[in-house]
């Protein structure tokens, strides 16, 4: 009789420690999460249930962002997207060293933080200090009214605490509501969600599920619907029940005063006072956004520099691209079409340097889920 093999754990894989995502720069010195949320892109990758692992020191940290291509100064900043900083005192301790690098260092692009663990009195501390030497850092807490079934591990009452303990010592927050999937689509677990962020955060992020390439297993283990594989899960921007989607146009008239976005670009631009880069101003996502007039007007009034298809190449020399595709641009549009493909990094950063929209097929290898700044809908399933 043969014996079964026991199955061996999953292979940590590991990000960059500076890379381009959709909407800012991730930094990721610290990777691995002990928590274990059923929707974590991590999963896949053996970074769940596990300890969080230091690739690279405060110090290094810096010096790795300061001679990565893809930086430059009005870049957003998200730290530590590969776990939660907050998660565990070395995690904490991290982030304090890191802010006072960043810190000393002269480095004063916006900082994002995205939690859902309680907030330290060193960790308020430390981002006020920072705060007050011209850093602008942002909180993103992300409450969704999931239960404890799919969000394993987290402590749902400190989370729901972390919101005015941080308005109280005036750091802004953003409601990271997402993803939102069947299990808290009810209006009831909504408006308990909402009710509170509402009164301690400046904007919602409303996102449903974002399903990247592989991932579709994983997802319809917590949306059975997703089965189907007819659906095209991946090639959407995020996966919405229709019920949620459907609440969306109602919720201005309960919530008059607080902006909703399905943008997390313009979510940011609104809190930091400036205009939208992202390309977003005066589309149809544009017009799906619940944001204040002052806003609007901000990014309609907003003046970009000429580009041309030499800068363009330039900059796609700069970032290592060893063949570089025929570029059309039409400066009309400030849209860059190129003739092959890109990466979805390459394309963000490219796209976020000059202010234009990039377009390009997308490689056959990409492990990263298309957004909206590539063109990608939103995907709404009845359930």
């Amino acid at each position: 009789m043969r014996t079964a093999l026991p199955l061996l754990p999953v292979q940590r894989v590991w990000e960059p420690v500076i890379d381009q995502h959709e909407t800012w720069l991730a930094v990721n010195p610290i990777q691995g999460c002990p928590k274990a949320c059923g929707y974590c892109y991590l999963r896949d990758r053996g970074q769940t249930l596990v300890r969080p692992a230091e690739l690279a020191t405060p110090q290094r940290t810096v010096d790795l962002l300061l001679a990565s291509p893809y930086y430059h100064p009005h870049a957003v900043l998200a730290l530590y997207t590969c776990t939660d900083a907050l998660a565990t005192p070395p995690n904490r301790a991290h982030l304090v060293g890191l802010l006072a690098e960043l810190t000393a260092r002269g480095v004063r692009n916006p900082v994002c933080l995205i939690t859902k663990c309680a907030v330290t009195e060193d960790v308020i501390a430390a981002i006020r200090t920072a705060r007050a030497a011209c850093i602008p850092v942002i909180v993103y807490l992300s409450y969704s009214g999931l239960g404890p079934d799919i969000e394993r591990g987290i402590d749902h009452g400190a989370l729901r605490e972390a919101f005015p303990r941080l308005h109280e010592h005036g750091i802004p927050v953003i409601h990271y509501w997402r993803p939102l999937m069947p299990a808290n689509a009810e209006p009831a677990t909504i408006t308990h969600v909402l009710d509170w962020a509402a009164r301690y955060s400046a904007c919602s992020v409303a996102v449903g599920l974002k399903v990247k390439p592989g991932a579709r297993r994983q997802m319809t283990e917590l949306w059975p619907e997703l089965r189907h594989q007819d659906l095209p899960l991946e090639a959407a921007d995020a996966v919405w029940p229709r019920k949620t989607w459907d609440l969306l146009v109602s919720l201005p008239d309960r919530y008059p005063n607080h902006p909703f976005y399905q943008t997390n670009s313009c979510a940011l631009a609104h809190v930091l006072q400036r205009p939208d880069t992202h390309r977003i101003h005066n589309t149809p996502t544009c017009a799906a956004n619940h944001c204040p007039t002052s806003q609007r007007e901000r990014c309609r009034a907003a003046a970009h520099p000429p580009v041309t298809t030499e800068s363009i190449h330039s900059h796609l020399t700069w970032l290592g691209m060893p063949a570089i595709p025929a570029i059309d641009f039409d400066a009309r549009q400030r849209t860059a079409t190129a003739q092959g493909a890109l990466s979805l990094r390459d394309r963000n950063n490219v796209a976020q340097r000059f202010v234009i929209t990039v377009r390009a097929p997308r490689a056959d290898d990409e492990r990263y889920w298309s957004g909206r700044l590539q063109g990608s809908g939103p995907l709404v399933i009845d359930s």
